[in-house]
């Protein structure tokens, strides 16, 4: 399972790596245009929120973590489809792209 640490406030977003190396193409291509946008997932970890939203900005930190050391196959595709959603409503929503995404 890959991991997103974001702004290092709470605990990672948790799916596998998969997902993880399409949204990093995905988010990586936004901020470095400097576009800012906003994404939302199901959190399942039992926290307090069940649905969360971060604001993405190219000034907050960002990590990708990945327990496989090889790349996973990128369907570009899927890029494509996520970059769509994005643009055209400012708002990247990971459940509709993943079954189940953890924390």
């Amino acid at each position: 399972m890959g991991r997103l640490k974001y702004d290092g406030s709470e605990p990672p977003i948790v799916m596998d790596d998969a997902t993880v190396a399409h949204l990093k193409i995905v988010i990586c291509s936004k901020l470095r245009r400097r576009e800012s946008f906003l994404m939302t997932w199901i959190r399942a970890d039992g926290g307090e929120d069940a649905r969360t939203s971060i604001w993405l900005h190219p000034a907050i930190p960002l990590q990708f973590g990945f327990d496989v050391a090889q790349t996973p196959p990128i369907d570009q595709k899927r890029i494509t489809a996520m970059l769509d959603a994005l643009n055209r409503v400012g708002e990247l929503v990971l459940d509709e792209y993943v079954a189940a995404v953890p924390g």
